[in-house]
């Protein structure tokens, strides 16, 4: 036997014996730990496969509550958003909170609308874009069914140049002011829009159109 066998024979009888060592001492603990790896990523699995199967069960009871809505069943569709504002999965139980306010509008229930509305645009824990959403659709509803006041209570903070919202905020109080019988109010949101980057075209024609309006009335400048 030369001297490089019989080397490496008495190193790997080191290494058997400091592994029996180790394992003697420390056996009972590298067993928990894989039995704790092997339980975490069972977990782990468990915890995707049911998460994946209540958004998928959310997902398919928000889509068949819509359904119901574009047939006309609006009381089967109301009762079926409510259960997912209570049960439903992630972001679908707000979906569900704004879909109902939408339904509760479409059947004429305006007040209730523009309370469900309101509500969601002053819940903290909704994510701001949908808070924000909510206030403008409150503010819409309240063009016709609240004074200028109730339209600026919701959506006049959504009017600043730095708001992605601003558009719509702008229009709002632009038609809540008009209606009010204030030309000269509805005239300078017109223009703000009009004079904005970025509008959509469809915003700015309708806006272009009000001041064409107003122009035309002269109430503005009998105003001012």
């Amino acid at each position: 036997m030369s001297d490089d066998s019989f080397i490496r024979e008495v190193d790997e009888e080191l290494r058997s014996d400091r592994m029996k060592s180790i394992w003697k001492r420390y056996g009972k603990v590298i067993i928990a730990v894989a039995v704790l790896i092997v339980a975490g990523v069972a977990a782990n699995g468990f915890y995707k496969y049911w998460s994946e199967s209540r958004a998928s069960r959310s997902g398919d009871a928000f889509l068949a509550a819509l359904n119901l809505a574009r047939e006309g069943q609006q009381e089967q569709a109301l009762a079926a958003l409510r259960e997912l504002e209570q049960n439903g999965y992630g972001s679908y139980s707000v979906l569900a909170r704004m879909r109902a306010a939408t339904v509760l509008a479409d059947a004429g229930n305006y007040q209730a609308a523009i309370s469900d509305f309101s509500t969601i645009g002053n819940d903290g824990s909704v994510p701001a874009a949908i808070r924000d959403a909510a206030r403008i659709r409150a503010g819409y509803l309240l063009v016709d069914h609240g004074s200028y006041e109730d339209v600026a209570n919701q959506v006049e903070s959504l009017s600043s140049p730095d708001n992605a919202m601003r558009h719509s905020a702008r229009e709002a109080l632009g038609l809540a002011a008009w209606k009010a019988g204030e030309a000269s109010q509805a005239n300078e949101w017109f223009s703000l829009i009009v004079g904005d980057n970025g509008v959509p075209a469809s915003l700015m024609q309708r806006s272009q159109i009000m001041l064409d309006l107003i122009a035309a009335s002269g109430t503005a400048a009998r105003q001012s």
